[in-house]
This record gives C-alpha cells, sequence and structure tokens, in this order.
C-alpha cells in the first residue's frame, strides 16, 4: 500500500472492505479492478497477488484463489484410477476443503459438479457407470 501513493483514501477503504469480507458495489468492483487491486469473479473478491505480497497475505491470497483446473482434475483421476469405482461422496470428501476458502459449501459443490463434468463428457476420462442419484466413476477404457 505504501507503494501505491496514487491511491485515494477511498480505494484504501474498498480494499479494507474486500479484505474484510464486505460487500461492495458492481461500481467499486471496477474501480478496484481497474488498478489490478482485486481478483476474483464479483463479488467473491480477494486483494490481487501483488497487494498479498505486499501485505504479507501471501498464503491468504493462495487460499482464496484456490489452484488451476488442472490440479483439481488430476486429484479426481488418481483416486479413480487408484480406488475406482467412485462416490461423488467420495470425491465431495478429497476435495472440498483444497478448492478455496472464499467459495460457499454450494459453489465448491457446483464446482467438483462442473469438474467431472468436464472429465466426462468434454474430455472423455471418465465415466459414470451408476445413476445420476448414485453415480460411480470409473476411468474411461480406450478404444
Amino acid at each position: 500500500m505504501i507503494e501505491r501513493t496514487d491511491l485515494d483514501l477511498w480505494m484504501v477503504i474498498l480494499l479494507d472492505k474486500v479484505q474484510k469480507g464486505f460487500h461492495i458495489s458492481h461500481e467499486e468492483h471496477k474501480s478496484l479492478k481497474k488498478y489490478k487491486l482485486v481478483e476474483g469473479r464479483y463479488p467473491n473478491l480477494f486483494i490481487s497477488s501483488r497487494l498479498a505480497s505486499a501485505t504479507g497475505e501471501e498464503v491468504l491470497h493462495i487460499r482464496y484463489k484456490g489452484l488451476d483446473k488442472k490440479y483439481y482434475k488430476d486429484f479426481i483421476l488418481a483416486l479413480i484410477r487408484e480406488h475406482g469405482p467412485i462416490s461423488r461422496k467420495k470425491i465431495n470428501e478429497l476435495l472440498l476443503d483444497k478448492l478455496p476458502e472464499i467459495l460457499t459449501e454450494k459453489q465448491k459443490k457446483t464446482k467438483i459438479h462442473n469438474l467431472l463434468s468436464e472429465l466426462s463428457r468434454r474430455e472423455g476420462k471418465i465415466v459414470n457407470l451408476g445413476s445420476r442419484k448414485y453415480p460411480s466413476w470409473i476411468m474411461r477404457k480406450n478404444k
């Protein structure tokens, strides 16, 4: 913050709100985004990596940002490859605590659903042998 002498008091207050998890308006979000002070999708915002480094919040930044999709997909594939068939409950158990802390429980489950859809429908790496209510994921056999 000390390096950024171009920030007015209002911007500093907005950043404080973001860090404390308070709601800010779309316009306020756009102002912070314009100066590359925040990351994430509105309303789930967190301070940028550069700001996190300057304020000693690097660990919290990574917890909020999460890791790339490939990391989570690799976890799912490793679990299925080693211990398949695997239920959705087990996949949730594996990933829920690894997903970004800024997401709600519902958002985390939606993220896992999207990862499974991507691995099965788009990439064709896994297949569900169970039902929609009781899924049983296995690796797809090569043709």
